[in-house]
């Protein structure tokens, strides 16, 4: 299979944004990844390629390399990877030089003359798939409203791939007995591609592991992982809106015992409050008044978001939809506090008894208003 355009595989343009980027690649992973379709080959490929493609274009310096190799020519029309042309720094049958970086299927990084830091700081220089951190996995997570604007902390369950405990992630079964992978010939990965140069991916048979056992392991059935659920606390930034996203260090999975376990990206999603609403740094509230506390003027206790109750003086006269602020009780970022920001309702009783209409009309007539 030759390697793929990763635009064309995340099915957007070169000019997409990240936003974009990020939105196809969720819609298609979760289509086809392989919990979603277990025992699906052609799916298990195709959510290996969409990995690899968002891997590249969702980092700003790997895209930026990349773009330049599909603007200098390493990949056609149709996506297909491709050699160094003639006169553009190939050396059919030359020599290689000393100085050439890594490559693979026999073809050395160094053969694309400038391209050939950019080819490895992609794809990497002949890493070995066991000695490489597992990709960062990616979680959505629903924080109160109060939480996520004073900071806090919450727990999360997440469901993660860990090494098997029977094979402790090799993958074969106790006392088996292991070969050379006649997929890859033991190097541990296959090569995609034509015109001399492909791209380098854990072989599917072994993988990546360069030896297959007699007998896989019965817990995992040869995967060398299991899934599983594990706990961990999230620390949430104040000032946290929905969309904001942290990256936590060693969180994420391990694909194989005594590898360096990926990172986790927890993308935030701010569970409205009933009373409180949040207008950039200040915090607004709706608080209900009465036709006489409005008309006379009154003291509220306003409960504040952390907790606490000001009281609050509404004069007389106040109107519908006026707002009276508190300094310093909204959200803190920066060093910046904003202001909690107190919107009157004033409500209307809904039925009223004879003699209240004769009083109310009384004090309308009064009062010169029309009714």
């Amino acid at each position: 299979m030759a390697a793929k355009d990763f635009y064309q595989v995340l099915g957007v343009s070169d000019s997409a944004s990240q936003a974009e980027i990020k939105k196809a690649y969720r819609r298609l992973a979760k289509q086809h990844h392989p919990d979603a379709n277990p025992g699906n080959a052609a799916a298990a490929e195709r959510f290996k390629e969409l990995s690899e493609a968002h891997t590249v274009l969702s980092d700003a310096d790997k895209r930026k390399h990349y773009d330049q190799m599909r603007r200098l020519g390493a990949f056609d029309g149709g996506g297909q990877a491709r050699g160094p042309r003639q006169g553009a720094g190939a050396r059919p049958g030359g020599p290689r030089g000393s100085g050439s970086a890594p490559g693979v299927d026999g073809m050395e990084f160094g053969d694309f003359g400038g391209l050939g830091d950019i080819f490895s700081s992609i794809f990497g220089r002949g890493a070995r798939p066991e000695e490489t951190r597992a990709e960062a996995m990616e979680t959505v997570v629903e924080v109160p409203f109060r939480v996520a604007t004073l900071g806090g902390k919450v727990p999360v369950t997440l469901q993660v791939t860990e090494p098997c405990p029977t094979c402790a992630g090799s993958g074969g079964a106790p006392g088996a007995t292991w070969s050379t992978c006649p997929e890859c010939d033991g190097r541990g990965t296959i090569s995609f591609g034509q015109g001399g140069f492909a791209v380098s991916r854990p072989c599917p048979l072994c993988r990546g592991r360069q030896r297959i056992p007699s007998e896989p392991c019965p817990t995992c059935r040869g995967a060398g992982g299991i899934r599983t659920e594990r706990q961990v606390v999230i620390t949430v930034p104040s000032a946290t809106e929905t969309g904001t996203r942290v990256r936590i260090r060693g969180q994420g999975q391990t694909t194989r015992a005594g590898a360096p376990p990926g990172d986790l990206v927890v993308t935030f999603q701010v569970q409205p409050d009933r009373f409180f609403r949040r207008e950039g740094l200040d915090i607004v509230c709706e608080v209900p008044l009465n036709l006489a506390q409005a008309a006379l003027g009154t003291r509220l206790r306003v409960r504040t978001l952390d907790g606490k109750k000001v009281m609050l003086r509404i004069p007389a006269g106040t109107q519908p939809g006026r707002k009276f602020r508190i300094k310093g009780q909204g959200v803190e970022k920066s060093g910046v506090r904003g202001d909690q920001l107190v919107q009157i309702q004033v409500t209307v009783p809904e039925q009223l008894t004879s003699e209240q209409q004769d009083m109310l009309k009384q004090f309308a007539e009064s009062a010169g208003l029309t009714y």
